[in-house]
């Protein structure tokens, strides 16, 4: 059984930066990917970011890119979301979420997992202005 572990979230001000971390373990596959999706109150959930393992291809979401970056240490078996220049609407709950194989793309999992995935309990992000 896959399990995602989140930490990092918290209050910051605009333009500021926080660094999400997802320590994950159980994955059975060689071919899984991991990811972080974030959700604001009266929105759908939706994919920010997530890397496959077996290739390190990356999937953003527009509204992320160059403010944002995934990363992983393998050793540690975690996965980091930097995310600078933060902005209001960043403010969300962020949720680790993965997939145990059966990846067909990194854009197709981080923008369609759902209930099949794993998921982490989830942790507060808020951008003040």
């Amino acid at each position: 059984e896959v399990q995602l572990v989140e930490s990092g979230g918290g209050l910051v001000q605009a333009g500021g930066s926080l660094r999400l971390s997802c320590a994950a373990s159980g994955f059975t596959s060689d071919d899984y990917a991991i990811g972080w999706f974030r959700q604001a109150p009266g929105n759908e959930r939706e994919g920010v970011s997530c890397i496959r393992y077996s290739d390190g291809r990356t999937y953003y979401a527009d509204s992320v890119k160059g403010r944002f970056t995934i990363s992983s240490d393998n050793a540690k078996n975690t996965m980091y979301l930097q995310m600078n220049s933060l902005k209001p609407e960043d403010t969300a709950v962020y949720y680790c979420g993965a997939a145990d194989g059966e990846v067909i793309t990194i854009a197709t999992m981080c923008q369609f997992l759902g209930p099949h995935g794993s998921w982490g309990q989830g942790t507060q992000v808020t951008v003040s202005s």
